[in-house]
């Protein structure tokens, strides 16, 4: 028997869940954080061989602007009242064309339907968007998982999902000094000063990354505060690790680091490295990538990651293996159409 539980008449009616019997479910809440990470990393520690996130790095997301843990987040428990799955859904943006699922199971509950029920209530809810989009848009769910986790791919291509793109993390772990950054010219690293430069830097990113696959646009009054609460508002933030490279008063590239990666917390991480298009093909992108490089091995974090479009359309992938880094994981990103329309997330640069 199943049981549909832990939901409003009202939600059960639209997203009809159903559970396992003694299975319960209900919205998250911040306070189901530290349970949620152990969670997430007894998952990781099975499928991966590692841990996957930090209280600090969830804590963070779910206090995003556009996120409710409330309304974006159900967990469910088994009868013995331990947690057994999680769910959420992001469709943030002025336009979210392309709804974000993320799905965790703990493994003692593999094979009882969870993963499938728990995709369809982020599913139901996510189609909300389709309500406040236009109705000539393309509009796609979009999950993901590493490679090597065949039974979530197998569940994602059975609930109809498809294969689109895959995302590298990089890393390199350095034995010597890197060699010293050689900036073109008329460009100057200048220090980051949050006050002055926030704006500008947010804009030089945005700019940088436009040309980027899956790209949509969206408004100052809703990305900035995103940014703001993504990069500043955390305690992974160190304004000494922001290097942003200037032609005049001009930002013509940026380099926005972590301290270290909540995966691996000897590892720093290179979260924003991006080139606006004037200033491209130029080497800059190597040069910030150096310098940061040089200045993490002065700290003695030796470790350095990031991730990349496996088939960037700007060619990161080939500026990061010209620094030495090599592929450490991958990430497949699968996606299913529920309204046929016109694509305006970026495809190719010849688009934008």
């Amino acid at each position: 028997m199943s049981k549909v539980l832990g939901l409003s008449k009202k939600e059960n009616k639209m997203t009809k869940i159903q559970l396992p019997e003694g299975f319960t479910i209900r919205p998250a809440t911040m306070d189901d954080i530290p349970a949620c990470v152990e969670m997430f990393n007894i998952w990781a520690e099975k499928e991966l061989g590692h841990k996957e996130v930090g209280i600090e790095e969830v804590r963070n997301e779910w206090a995003s602007p556009n996120f409710d843990p409330e309304k974006n987040a159900r967990i469910v428990s088994a009868p013995n009242g331990r947690l057994a799955g999680y769910t959420e859904y992001w469709a943030e943006g002025d336009t979210p064309v392309r709804p974000w699922l993320w799905v965790r199971i703990h493994p003692d509950y593999y094979n009882l339907g969870l993963g499938t029920v728990l995709t369809q209530w982020a599913e139901n809810h996510a189609a909300r968007v389709l309500e406040k989009l236009p109705e000539n848009l393309r509009v796609c769910h979009e999950l993901g998982v590493d490679s090597r986790v065949e039974g979530a791919k197998k569940l994602f291509e059975n609930m109809g999902y498809s294969y689109y793109r895959s995302y590298y993390q990089m890393r390199i772990e350095m034995t010597e000094p890197p060699p010293a950054p050689r900036l073109p010219d008329d460009l100057v690293l200048k220090p980051f000063d949050p006050t002055r430069d926030l704006e500008a830097v947010y804009r030089a990113d945005v700019d940088s990354f436009k040309d980027h696959h899956g790209f949509v646009p969206e408004s100052f009054e809703v990305g900035f505060p995103n940014f703001h609460h993504h990069f500043i508002e955390t305690d992974n933030y160190d304004p000494s690790l922001w290097f942003i490279a200037y032609d005049g008063d001009e930002i013509a590239g940026i380099n926005i680091c972590r301290p270290y990666s909540h995966e691996d917390e000897n590892m720093s991480w290179v979260s924003s490295l991006g080139v606006r298009r004037a200033w491209r093909k130029r080497g800059l992108g190597l040069a910030l990538l150096q310098h940061a490089f040089g200045e993490f091995y002065k700290r003695d974090r030796k470790l350095v990651g990031l991730g990349v479009d496996a088939t960037s359309l700007t060619g990161a992938l080939r500026l990061y293996e010209k620094a030495g880094m090599s592929v450490y994981s991958q990430f497949d990103k699968y996606e299913k159409e529920i309204r046929a329309g016109k694509e305006i997330s970026v495809q190719s640069i010849e688009e934008n």
